[in-house]
């Protein structure tokens, strides 16, 4: 059974971005998969601090909830990343989560010695939410910082789910978008069944 990890990064619960990623996770599970959800606002982890102990030894010395996450991602199929647009870019947790990722980077390029599998197919996901209406490059910032988050994890970003103006009309009274979120989790999941 293929698994799927997703990781939910909004500091709000049951909100436009968790009901958005829920809509995906209710469309992967129309096939057989195994899905993990995290929320990042209820795990207990610290910044990176750029010690560099990830250069020297390829694991990151903080004991946290961040050993877990770094198990799930390497054993899954399947990584969604499903984000709030503060500012421009990604929440502050859902940074902090990508720049403890270093670990990766370090790991594979300055040791030459991968911490993840890089045998392993992924493929990933991203959700965005932003409160403001809808204008050109409105998620342009985040596409990059997503684009090397998974390929320091060794997972082919495959997929983007945009919602603009949920200030004013959230995404559980937008029926396009929640269908959208259901068939590119549901799409999601037959791809993974190949990988």
């Amino acid at each position: 059974m293929k698994k799927v990890l997703a990781v939910m990064g909004s500091p709000r619960k049951n909100k436009n971005t968790d009901k958005l990623l829920d809509k995906v996770i209710e469309g992967l599970k129309t096939n057989e998969v195994e899905v993990k959800k995290a929320y990042l606002k209820d795990l207990k982890f610290s910044p990176c601090i750029s010690c560099g102990n990830c250069e020297r030894t390829g694991d990151c010395f903080m004991d946290d909830d961040m050993k877990s996450m770094y198990e799930d991602f390497n054993s899954s199929d399947i990584i969604i990343i499903a984000s709030p647009l503060y500012f421009n870019t990604v929440s502050s947790l859902t940074k902090m989560m990508i720049d403890r990722c270093q670990v990766y980077w370090s790991s594979k390029y300055v040791l030459k010695n991968p911490s993840i599998d890089v045998n392993k197919k992924r493929i990933g996901m991203f959700i965005c939410v932003g409160g403001a209406p809808k204008r050109e490059g409105h998620f342009d910032a985040c596409i990059p910082v997503m684009d090397l988050f998974f390929k320091a994890i060794n997972t082919e970003y495959r997929e983007n789910i945009f919602a603009s103006h949920t200030d004013e009309i959230p995404v559980w009274e937008r029926k396009e978008i929640l269908d959208l979120a259901f068939e590119k989790g549901k799409e999601l999941s037959k791809h993974s069944i190949n990988i």
